[in-house]
């Protein structure tokens, strides 16, 4: 795979028609513009990453559609992932808005989210969590994931820690959108940045929530 120098301005832009033309054969028309625009670009800057935070791989194009009610083919944006554990690591995505990045669990087994509630709940593990969530949304992050309305019945309602009890997966992101960086090298350097910023709370999930 070549270096990565950026993703160019047709990426987002195949996006944006991709969501008025999801069809098959739009797809094969413009397949050319995918390949040079999006995946080569996206499959360069995952492999820089790799070396660092965990093999990281591309999400195929394709959507799942055998229990979906919407049958369009192809998802409306081109995702990366760097593993750790099940469910949990390092995110980035392209679409027509432009480039995001995150980082936490999507997947929550209720075996994880036992896991993660016990390790929320313990003063030591649970103070350490709170404060890296402190830390990211100081530094522009959103913090987002699969919520309860209320704290879990087996924990109490004041419980130090409930907002983050209610979560049964928690995640990290940011928008970038399409700053002038983007199609340059220097987009390389703003995602190991965030993902950098995101290590302490992926570490936190794949000790104590991985398994």
């Amino acid at each position: 795979m070549g270096e990565f120098t950026g993703f160019p301005p047709e990426g987002p832009a195949f996006y944006a028609d991709l969501e008025l033309n999801n069809s098959k054969e739009w797809w094969t028309g413009h397949k050319e513009v995918y390949e040079r625009a999006v995946r080569v670009p996206m499959t360069a800057l995952l492999d820089e990453l790799s070396g660092e935070f965990g093999e990281a791989k591309a999400f195929r194009p394709y959507r799942d559609v055998r229990f979906s009610k919407d049958k369009s083919p192809y998802k409306t944006h081109q995702g990366g992932f760097a593993q750790t554990a099940q469910g949990i690591g390092y995110y980035l995505h392209l679409d027509a808005d432009g480039l995001r990045v995150g980082g936490g669990y999507h997947s929550h087994t209720p075996a994880q989210v036992a896991r993660y509630r016990g390790a929320v709940d313990a003063p030591s593990s649970g103070a350490e969590l709170d404060a890296i969530v402190g830390a990211l949304r100081s530094a522009g992050f959103a913090i987002d994931g699969e919520r309860l309305k209320t704290v879990p019945r087996e924990y109490p309602r004041d419980h130090p820690r409930g907002e983050l009890l209610t979560h049964k997966s928690l995640t990290a992101g940011k928008a970038y959108g399409m700053p002038v960086w983007l199609g340059t090298p220097d987009a390389l350097v703003h995602v190991r940045s965030a993902w950098s910023g995101l290590r302490p709370l992926v570490e936190w999930l794949t000790d104590h929530v991985g398994g």
